[in-house]
């Protein structure tokens, strides 16, 4: 058998409007982990245009720089879809019809009443060369090309991208090249600490555990730190196994940072699973942020078992009036202060009869700082009825969007860290009792 680990692939993303900024390029990140996941080296990204010339030009180099090529985009029925036309012609090839594919997509249009047309059964219109790749996800077949390496061709859509290769391209990918390797990512989510501060005053030197391709990053976030642990072996199990030293490692000396495991995995689940696990419920008021923490919350299946509702009090005569904000300190003290922040979250908490309450009031920016009060300046309040009420002052960013992700994450990290028995607060924040 080939060795897996040894192999190259790159990545294609085609669409002017990943150029010019319409669209994110989520793609590409994805496959580059899913591909390094199969035990490919990744060595080359490209985002190219529609235009027909520059498809085949880098299709062509990437097919003899690697030994597979994953292109993405440009297979939809408009005029401006060039990819297949770039691929027929790059092998020299005409097309032909799959039927599958053209029943699939007149279905689909007859189930939601739409017109069927000739620009439709285009797609379903192949290079004669193609291995037909059937999506039951969308309209757009994926297709597996031999020519020399390896090419596969993908809807842009990512939801489709991503079941052709999971479901379908996975399998071919690997009886082409073989069992022989895989990598494994592990990811630890760790929230309230800083990068420099987690890598060198918490985790020190780590280097001797970095062996049988086992490697530590740093993912830096607003208000956290993703750390990734890799490593390869012959199989998945093993690979896994070459972590177990890493990971211990990590947890003893940065346990109180962690909240959970798994890229995906969010503060607010963590803070939904502690709420359950302790028979609590949770209500928030939000000013600076705008209902970002609650949309945070209800995010996550099964939010309703522990979040009741919020308040975005964002003028001061919601917080006065809905949330018993006295007037006297909103005039004196200003809305971005603790004693705001303070009478907000006890405020959500009555109101909406919860057993905690949280607040969030700040200048988010660009404008509206002083020098007493900059941008950035936010004020988080915690509440919970007989046992703490308190507040946290933090001084985050001039970027409006990044000072409201950071205020979220602090805040909800404090909330774990309170649950959990924590005494020190994210990014050893002060708390300032009511």
């Amino acid at each position: 058998m080939q060795n897996l680990r040894g192999m190259k692939a790159q990545i294609i993303s085609i669409g002017n409007e990943l150029l010019i900024g319409d669209t994110v390029n989520t793609n590409a990140s994805w496959l580059g982990e899913f591909l390094t996941g199969m035990g490919f080296t990744v060595t080359m990204v490209y985002t190219i245009s529609d235009e027909l010339e520059d498809i085949k030009k880098v299709i062509t180099q990437s097919m003899s720089e690697s030994d597979l090529v994953i292109c993405t985009g440009g297979l939809g029925p408009t005029h401006d879809d060039m990819t297949k036309k770039a691929v027929a012609e790059l092998f020299e090839v005409g097309y032909k019809l799959d039927e599958k594919t053209l029943n699939h997509i007149k279905s689909l249009f007859k189930e939601r009443n739409i017109p069927f047309s000739s620009s439709n059964k285009s797609q379903a219109e192949v290079p004669e060369n193609a291995e037909v790749v059937f999506n039951k996800a969308g309209t757009a077949p994926g297709m597996w090309f031999h020519e020399g390496n390896y090419l596969a061709v993908l809807p842009g859509v990512p939801y489709e991208m991503k079941y052709l290769m999971k479901k379908k391209m996975a399998a071919k990918i690997r009886k082409a090249f073989g069992e022989t390797g895989y990598v494994y990512s592990h990811y630890i989510k760790t929230a309230g600490i800083g990068e420099s501060t987690l890598s060198d005053n918490i985790l020190g030197d780590l280097s001797g555990y970095y062996q049988n391709g086992v490697s530590l990053a740093y993912l830096p976030a607003p208000g956290g730190v993703t750390l990734r642990l890799n490593a390869a072996g012959k199989t998945q199990e093993e690979a896994k196994g070459y972590l177990e030293d890493l990971s211990e490692i990590i947890y003893r000396k940065a346990e109180i940072y962690i909240y959970g495991e798994g890229n995906e995995y969010s503060i607010s689940e963590a803070v939904g699973e502690l709420l359950v696990e302790n028979g609590m419920n949770i209500a928030v008021a939000e000013s600076c942020t705008g209902g970002h923490i609650s949309n945070a919350f209800t995010d996550v299946a099964g939010s309703s078992n522990y979040f009741e509702g919020g308040i975005i009090s964002y003028a001061n005569r919601v917080k006065a009036g809905q949330l018993g904000v006295s007037q006297k300190d909103l005039d004196d003290l200003g809305a971005v202060s603790k004693e705001v922040a303070l009478q907000m979250a006890k405020g959500v908490a009555e109101k909406l009869g919860t057993d905690i309450g949280i607040s969030t009031t700040g200048i988010a920016g660009p404008g509206g700082g002083t020098k007493e009060k900059p941008v950035g300046t936010v004020w988080m309040g915690f509440y919970q009825k007989g046992r703490e009420h308190f507040a946290i002052k933090a001084l985050f960013t001039k970027d409006r969007l990044i000072n409201k992700e950071r205020t979220k994450m602090v805040l909800l990290e404090t909330v774990r860290r309170v649950l959990k028995g924590i005494e020190i607060m994210p990014y050893d924040l002060k708390k300032e009792q009511a």
